[in-house]
């Protein structure tokens, strides 16, 4: 890993490509959302070892056991939305028979 960048020149070939695969417009907000996900990735970091570290002392362990535990709330009960009244459905009828070339209104016939 360390004679890839011995020579300049291996730097510039690699901006380069950078530049040639991301455009030059967008390079701004490729570096800024690297740099946020950064930011995000290190707090979460220190969030757990804060939260490791609040673990292994005895005083917060007893404080959290000292504590009642809260009562949970009956859940609320909610009616069912009211729906208007549906009017039946009309009966559906057959079209009448069309009297066919010969007369009749018996296709068969």
């Amino acid at each position: 890993m360390g004679r890839l960048f011995e020579h300049p020149v291996t730097l510039i070939v690699l901006l380069l490509v950078v530049v040639l695969l991301f455009g030059a417009k967008r390079l701004p907000d490729l570096a800024s959302g690297i740099g946020q996900s950064l930011r995000i990735f290190k707090r979460e970091v220190r969030d757990l070892s804060d939260d490791d570290k609040a673990a292994q002392q005895p005083g917060t362990q007893q404080n959290t056991a000292a504590q009642p535990p809260v009562a949970a709330q009956p859940p609320v009960a909610t009616q069912p939305p009211t729906q208007p009244p549906v009017a039946p459905a009309a009966p559906v009828t057959p079209p009448a028979p069309q009297p066919t070339e010969h007369g009749t209104a018996d296709p068969r016939a």
